[in-house]
């Protein structure tokens, strides 16, 4: 029998499986990538009596994955709170999914857990840019405000590690990433360690590149920004309309970066004071999905730039 843990490598993903691995341990296979790497169940090559855990990746994408791993004799527990489609049913099959638009799978699990974790999913709240609830529960836990300030910065930080066209973009293989932090059950103190300090140095760099940039559209309903084919925007993406949305939190964001094929990668972020309708935007072209609040396109075709515009400001202007 093999164990399987598969997870998004961003802050909630990793988060996630923290507080499922520090509350029941278990020795693993872990499958994990970059942000938008999500189609990872098909990776899983399963046994009967194996058990999968799925975190923070669309069941939707991962449905036919699925049902092969099921099939197999398999059994699966799945969290997650992005767009699901049908849920199947199955025996061997456990869900928690919300896709409501103030929640994100490290709150699920902290649910799932009893809270037995909560400081992790504190992390990884903020990291998906959910500040609200995060310092609620933050605040439950007995934290103050400069502990707060601290996990949001790390969880904006672990986020920010996912995002890249490539493994080599990024400081750290969200494995190895997940592996750093583990050890610690208290995230106050991974951050004195020195692979903490190194990715908050660069997301510092790169936060400073990302000042400079100006929207290439912009009015009341949103902004669109074009980035350029360089590592630091491929980096900075996530953080930068996370950063953007809490700056004009009733306006939406599309940051586009240009691919260097003639295709642009696509984030959206719906306004801050009202989270949706990202998803239903970024569906509408291939390659998009997501969740209400944020989603993305990762190949949008250079000459649907009109289109994307268009659909864009049309979109988010109804509903503003």
């Amino acid at each position: 029998m093999t164990v399987y843990d598969v997870f998004n490598g961003d802050a909630d993903g990793i988060c996630a499986l923290q507080q499922l691995r520090l509350q029941s341990p278990k020795d693993s296979v872990k499958i994990t990538g970059l942000k938008r790497d999500i189609a990872l169940l098909s990776q899983v090559s399963a046994q009967p009596g194996d058990e999968i855990t799925v975190l923070d990746i669309s069941l939707d994408r991962n449905r036919e994955a699925l049902a092969t791993v099921l099939e197999a004799g398999a059994s699966v527990f799945y969290a997650d709170h992005h767009f699901a489609g049908e849920i199947p049913q199955h025996e061997h099959l456990t869900t928690h999914i919300d896709p409501t638009a103030d929640t994100c799978t490290s709150l699920i699990v902290n649910r799932f857990l009893g809270g037995g974790q909560a400081r992790w999913a504190v992390v990884g709240a903020f990291g998906d840019n959910f500040d609200r609830v995060a310092t609620e529960l933050g605040s439950s836990l007995g934290m103050d405000q400069s502990e707060l300030g601290l996990l949001q910065q790390l969880g904006i930080c672990l986020n920010y590690n996912g995002y890249g066209f490539a493994l080599s973009d990024l400081m750290y293989h969200p494995a190895i990433l997940y592996e750093m932090v583990h050890p610690f059950d208290n995230p106050l103190e991974f951050i004195k360690k020195e692979g903490y300090q190194a990715l908050l140095n660069q997301f510092q760099i790169d936060m400073n590149s990302a000042a400079s940039a100006s929207p290439e559209s912009a009015d009341y309903v949103g902004a669109i920004y074009l980035l350029p084919n360089e590592s630091w925007a491929r980096r900075i993406v996530g953080a930068m309309g996370n950063n953007l949305a809490k700056r004009h939190p009733d306006r939406a964001h599309a940051l586009l970066i240009d691919m260097g094929d003639g295709h642009y990668r696509v984030s959206v972020r719906a306004p801050y004071n009202n989270k949706q309708g990202a998803d239903d935007l970024c569906r509408q072209f291939p390659t998009g999905g997501g969740r209400r609040a944020a989603a993305g396109i990762n190949q949008l075709a250079q000459d649907s730039l009109t289109e994307f515009s268009e659909k864009f400001y049309q979109g988010f202007g109804a509903s503003a």
